[in-house]
């Protein structure tokens, strides 16, 4: 049997340590931090405070050594350029972001504030192997990695929850991933529809993309953020994306390529109460009356009612038989029933018909 912590309980949800993500389960909402501590210690300790204030679930950081990402021939990004105001090596870039120690305070750290740690293992096999030596419950791959078949295979081997972001990706090609994963025998996936781009634009955003994929891929379907403000995430949550993953930082005026493209803590704490208002606004499922709509059934319903003084053996006819409130009397539907019926005694107008009033 499966440790139960990573269990998958059905079809439709997954546990990822002791929160359950899925179908009739509250949106399960990850802090993003990535490298925004700036490879400073004492700024991530921070942003798990401003996670765990903002009522998020977990935060999230990623995991690596720069020379595990990418050459000395590697160029950055355009955003990177722009954000970061200058242009240099990416490797020289990612070396001031990367956390070489304090991995395991930070995980301890996180537990003690009770909130999840998560971090994308985005240093290949070495970063697996440190984030499984945490005890992570889940790997988190970034859409770089979609690709990178070997280390999904490996990671999924472990047996636990894989979240797999799919920027700058083909329907194909993200089931060629889950299909790689799901061969492990490991079938705990959850995929994220989001847009590579930092800041994303509205129209690059295209949400409709994640109903395709909750009918195309078999997995859960959640959404990874780029956009600037709130409403992107929000709308998501309304389509039923059970994760979101937003980049928070503690300044967007600290030097970085992803801050500018980030929330503030009080823009999270802003995000993750309008989702939770989002769960409670959507409710569930069943189309029935909420409590306080019962005390107005009576009120506001209808029932058939003598529309003018009705005498004795007389027909009921549409002429003398309408339909008014209250509704407490006999309902609507026995309208055409009654007509043509003889009245069994006086009926006086505006009077509720009884069913002793006719034969």
């Amino acid at each position: 049997m499966e440790d139960g912590v990573y269990n998958t309980i059905n079809m439709h949800s997954i546990k990822i340590g002791n929160k359950f993500i899925g179908k009739n389960n509250p949106v399960f909402i990850i802090a993003e931090a990535g490298v925004n501590h700036n490879g400073r210690l004492d700024l991530a300790l921070k942003l798990i405070n401003a996670a765990k204030k903002a009522g998020a679930d977990a935060i999230k950081f990623q995991t690596f050594k720069a020379e595990d990402v990418v050459t000395t021939q590697g160029e950055m990004t355009e955003y990177q350029k722009k954000n970061i105001g200058k242009s240099e090596s990416q490797l020289e870039m990612i070396k001031k972001f990367e956390l070489r120690r304090g991995w395991s305070k930070i995980a301890k750290y996180c537990k003690k504030k009770n909130i999840m740690f998560l971090s994308t293992p985005h240093g290949g096999f070495n970063s697996i192997d440190l984030l499984e030596s945490l005890s992570v419950p889940a790997f988190k791959f970034g859409s770089g990695d979609l690709t990178s078949l070997p280390l999904l295979e490996y990671a999924a081997r472990l047996n636990k929850p894989i979240i797999l972001g799919t920027g700058m990706a083909t329907l194909a090609e993200v089931k060629k991933s889950i299909q790689c994963i799901k061969k492990t025998g490991n079938k705990k996936i959850i995929a994220l529809h989001c847009t590579t781009n930092y800041p994303c634009q509205l129209n690059e955003v295209n949400l409709k993309a994640t109903q395709t994929m909750m009918k195309k891929l078999g997995v859960l379907i959640g959404y990874s953020d780029h956009t600037l403000g709130t409403q992107v995430p929000i709308m998501a949550a309304t389509m039923n994306a059970c994760i979101i993953e937003k980049h928070f930082t503690l300044s967007k005026k600290m030097s970085g390529p992803d801050h500018k493209a980030s929330l503030e803590p009080k823009e999270l704490k802003q995000m993750v109460d309008e989702i939770r208002n989002v769960e409670i606004i959507l409710g569930k499922d069943i189309k029935r009356p909420v409590k306080n709509e019962l005390k107005y059934i009576p009120l506001v319903r209808r029932s058939l009612v003598a529309l003018k003084d009705i005498k004795k053996e007389e027909v009921l006819s549409k002429d003398n038989i309408g339909i008014k409130r209250p509704g407490t009397g006999i309902k609507p539907k026995n309208y055409f029933n009654i007509l043509g019926k003889r009245a069994k005694k006086n009926i006086k107008a505006d009077k509720l018909i009884k069913k002793n009033d006719y034969l």
